[in-house]
């Protein structure tokens, strides 16, 4: 039986999260919309991205703002406002100028920021310009993945440089938006350790131009390369010890404000231990994430924390990236 056709008038999804604005906690209204897909999903799309089986190409304008007016039923006095589709909300072939304007009236009458993602190629004075009359402040997530841009072409495919999302960063500070810079832990074809160094240098080099980092471990997407891969056992999600190792020594190299919210941690698809220990340092990062406060990462303790140091030194000789445990024989 195959998968029910989605209505184009339906969200896919809304709900409220803590988060930081202006220095309080408040709770945020978190809004997916469905839309008819990143462009760049289409010409090539990135290797372990699979938030296309969300869209739809046939969504409408009118789709789009009935979308958003279902979703804000939702809202409650928050007045952080997270704004998500499957690509880029700036892009006009994305969220069509006539819905992009409805979402972000209404929008901006409700809430005090407003975030939503785009790739740096959309990032302009106009759009800005546009935004701006709307919304009171604007806060931009880019998916930068890695300051590299020899790994983000060859185990992300993302399709843009980083002199790109400089020149992005720069046109949102001239307007007054802030930037949330989107890393990731582990690609694929990249082993833990090389990645976890990856992260910390790319933290140093993205800090001057963002007001908060968010560090995303990958998790395995349906229907994505990275998910042939995990099947055959070519891949592992990174540890939860490389995440809190990553959040820990960058909080010592930038200012700017460092947060995870790992998307399916715990599991076998997200960043995992051994699950003895995942509870407790998911619950430790989600704290850290609220209050910046390094503290809570240290002491965590667990006997698999050994296996994942292991893990570490065995990688890099074994000529593989892959699941050890899976792709080790049994003795």
């Amino acid at each position: 039986m195959g998968r029910r056709r989605p209505d184009p008038a339906e969200p896919v999804s809304a709900w409220s999260e803590k988060d930081l604005l202006d220095g309080e906690v408040v709770d945020a209204l978190v809004i997916i919309l469905r839309s008819p897909g990143c462009y760049w999903s289409k010409e090539s799309g990135c290797l372990m991205c699979g938030y296309n089986r969300e869209s739809m190409v046939t969504i409408t304008a009118e789709n789009l703002i009935a979308q958003f007016t279902k979703a804000m039923e939702k809202h409650s006095g928050q007045k952080y406002i997270k704004i998500y589709t499957s690509g880029s909300f700036l892009d006009p072939k994305e969220i069509y100028p006539e819905a992009r304007d409805f979402i972000l009236t209404l929008a901006g009458e409700k809430a005090d920021k407003i975030l939503v993602e785009s790739r740096p190629e959309f990032v302009n004075d106009q759009i800005l310009k546009l935004v701006l009359e709307k919304v009171k402040k604007l806060e931009i997530a880019i998916g930068l993945e890695t300051a590299d841009d020899d790994l983000r072409a060859s185990s992300i495919n993302k399709g843009f440089l980083y002199d790109s999302f400089e020149r992005a960063c720069n046109t949102a500070s001239e307007h007054g938006v802030d930037i949330r810079t989107y890393l990731i832990l582990k690609p694929p074809f990249v082993s833990e350790v090389e990645s976890i160094d990856d992260v910390l240098a790319s933290i140093k080099k993205v800090g001057k131009f963002s007001q908060t980092i968010s560090i995303n471990p990958m998790n395995v997407q349906r229907g994505t390369v990275v998910e042939g891969l995990w099947k055959k056992g070519l891949y592992r999600p990174p540890w939860l010890w490389s995440l809190l190792s990553v959040l820990e020594q960058g909080s010592k190299i930038t200012d700017t404000r460092l947060v995870s919210a790992p998307s399916g941690g715990g599991s076998r698809r997200g960043v995992h231990n051994c699950r003895t220990c995942d509870g407790k340092i998911l619950e430790a990062i989600e704290k850290f994430s609220l209050e910046g406060n390094a503290e809570v990462l240290k002491g965590h303790g667990c006997i698999c924390k050994k296996q994942w140091m292991d893990y570490l030194d065995v990688e890099p000789f074994v000529g593989s990236t892959g699941d050890l445990d899976r792709l080790t024989p049994p003795q």
